[in-house]
């Protein structure tokens, strides 16, 4: 029952925005251990923002969250890096860079000031690579991969930092069909498996539609948050094509064009 969720990430009457523009308001929602959150909306709603904000990289405008039961403000940035993972979209490229030192960054949190990793966070890198798929380019250079083993070396980075949370802006943008799904499956995977709350931002309806636990729309200035078929049901799913000639297909799951 809805009342029984324990959250790891709660939206307190937030506000978010930029400038003199509103993005939205007073959200309240909570993102639950162990559940694969699709983020949708279109672009300039604020889907970037807020998972920026989430991770505490930008601020609200009003309200807070909290996080495994503590306010985000009062968190340390190391304590914020020990509970939240964020892979954002930009590219790692860096010349005979490893795979294995890609995904080495984020036990940041845990080791000294040197960076030195410890046998202990060795194995924690090791287990990332593997519950990715990726052990056998533990060696290989960042630079040579394709863009889904890169995606997936990403993961293993966010994995490896050992978080509860983990949030990720449009990971599968630039990944072929095929791609798209296998890194989604993969995420619900390890949001199931491994208890964590995973929450990334998407274009792609189908994906969200098919594979998330929950849906979090943002449109019009207002959130929408809930199990898909809930949000195909109330017709909040059509929203998003507002204005637009074209309409969806609850049945179908589908977009189709406005005859």
């Amino acid at each position: 029952m809805e009342e029984c969720r324990i959250y790891t990430v709660e939206l307190e009457d937030l506000t978010l925005g930029y400038g003199e523009r509103i993005l939205f308001e007073n959200a309240s929602i909570g993102f639950g251990w162990g559940e694969f959150t699709a983020l949708i909306g279109r672009n300039g709603t604020g889907k970037s923002t807020l998972l920026r904000t989430i991770a505490g990289l930008a601020r609200p405008i009003s309200g807070r969250i909290r996080v495994e039961g503590r306010y985000l403000d009062k968190m340390s940035p190391r304590e914020r890096a020990s509970a939240i993972g964020f892979v954002s979209t930009e590219d790692v490229r860096v010349a005979n860079l490893k795979v294995s030192d890609v995904v080495g960054l984020g036990r940041a949190p845990y080791t000294n000031w040197l960076g030195s990793l410890t046998d202990t966070d060795r194995e924690v890198v090791h287990r990332s690579l593997e519950l990715v798929g990726m052990t056998s380019f533990a060696d290989a250079a960042v630079d040579r991969l394709s863009d889904g083993e890169r995606q997936r070396v990403m993961i293993a980075r966010a994995l490896a930092q050992d978080t509860p949370i983990i949030l990720l802006d449009e990971p599968t943008a630039f990944l072929d069909l095929p791609n798209r799904y296998q890194i989604c499956l993969l995420l619900r995977e390890l949001a199931h498996k491994e208890k964590k709350s995973i929450v990334f931002s998407t274009h792609d309806l189908s994906v969200a539609l098919e594979l998330c636990d929950n849906i979090a729309m943002i449109e019009g200035g207002r959130f929408f948050y809930g199990p898909a078929d809930r949000l195909i049901a109330d017709g909040t799913i059509q929203h998003l094509f507002d204005g637009t000639g074209l309409r969806f297909d609850p049945e179908a799951k589908n977009v189709q064009l406005v005859k």
